[in-house]
């Protein structure tokens, strides 16, 4: 499986992983920045709690 395929955090404004996931899904980052802002607006902490755990759990991207 290439790096193209793997789910990893890229460089981003906090933490890289709406780049990530903006990557494997092919969306720009701007739509899962979104969606984590609307999720954090009614919901509050278990946004913030989500966004944390998939920091933990996707790896970072390997600086070439």
């Amino acid at each position: 499986m290439s790096d193209r395929n793997k789910l990893r955090r890229q460089n981003g404004i906090i933490a890289g992983v709406c780049g990530g996931l903006g990557e494997f899904y092919g969306i720009k980052p701007f739509w899962f920045r979104v969606l984590f802002l609307i999720l954090a607006l009614p919901l509050g902490h278990p946004a913030i709690e989500i966004y944390l755990i998939l920091w933990l759990v996707i790896p970072r991207r390997r600086s070439r």
